[in-house]
């Protein structure tokens, strides 16, 4: 008779732990993001095609640079990259470290470090170094994407 009063709790407990959402699996979503950040990466140091560099942001990210406007929302970041890439000799590559997550999981931060290129108006090529720190969100078809990308000049060497 007793079993019987430990039926309905037994289901209730198993009923709400089936919709629970799974753990959070810290080491593989970190994989995933830094091989994502690796490629995106790759594909803009490559500068081949600006819709697959822009794809890496959300529609509502923002970029801030040392000594540049805000760039606010993909349609800004889609001029700004257009611009970059059509500057003579212009590449940027980065290296990033390993993601920090949210406890969700669905916000993740990376800093990097940047090299860029480019060249001035006698088309000397100057390599310059950066740090940046991106925050990337995971959107509901499960991508991360960059939502937030801030950049700063190094510091002279000494």
């Amino acid at each position: 008779m007793r079993l019987i009063h430990w039926v309905p709790a037994l289901l209730l407990g198993m009923a709400l732990s089936a919709c629970a959402p799974p753990p959070f699996d810290a080491i593989g979503e970190g994989r995933k993001l830094a091989a994502r950040d690796a490629d995106f990466a790759n594909v803009s140091r490559d500068g081949k095609d600006i819709e697959k560099i822009v794809s890496y942001w959300t529609e509502d990210a923002r970029v801030i640079l040392s000594g540049q406007p805000v760039y606010d929302g993909k349609s800004a970041i889609r001029s700004f990259v257009t611009a970059a890439l059509k500057s003579p000799g212009f590449k940027i590559h980065w290296v990033s470290e390993s993601p920090v997550f949210s406890a969700d999981g669905t916000l993740a931060w990376i800093s990097s470090v940047v090299e860029t290129s480019a060249g001035d108006e006698k088309g000397v090529i100057a390599t310059s170094k950066s740090r940046s720190v991106t925050v990337w969100r995971k959107d509901p078809d499960g991508e991360y994407r960059c939502v937030m990308d801030i950049g700063s000049d190094s510091p002279p060497a000494s």
